[in-house]
């Protein structure tokens, strides 16, 4: 299948196709009369980056991951511990927006409290 194919069925554009196969999360595809010619794994691969990119994923990590992968199955040991990391930091994440969501909440309360007092937010800390 052509290049317009593969990037109707994975879910993304022929620019941003062109653009994997730039910086080398795509293979180069094979060439058939100069078209680039896709296979099912190739879109395969394709899902695979778009949906990681919707989870969180920044190219330069999938390079990470794809890096030496030519084969027809995607690296899922290297893709599982990517995906382990990526729980770890965003678990981290949370804990951090949790605490910075009580400490509003609590100054939020001492503010409408002080009603005008401003001695009692200056002892404030989050």
């Amino acid at each position: 299948m052509y290049i317009g194919k593969a990037a109707q069925l994975s879910g993304t554009t022929i620019k941003a196709v062109r653009h994997y196969e730039a910086i080398g999360l795509m293979p180069a595809p094979a060439r058939q009369g100069g078209y680039r010619v896709y296979t099912e794994q190739n879109v395969e691969r394709l899902m695979f980056i778009k949906c990681a990119q919707q989870l969180g994923f920044k190219l330069k990590e999938l390079q990470e991951i794809l890096l030496g992968y030519e084969g027809d199955a995607l690296p899922w040991d290297k893709a599982e511990q990517a995906i382990a990391d990526k729980k770890r930091t965003l678990a981290a994440q949370i804990a951090v927006l949790r605490r910075m969501q009580a400490g509003l909440i609590a100054f939020e309360t001492q503010l409408k409290g002080a009603q005008g007092d401003c001695s009692s937010i200056s002892s404030f800390a989050i």
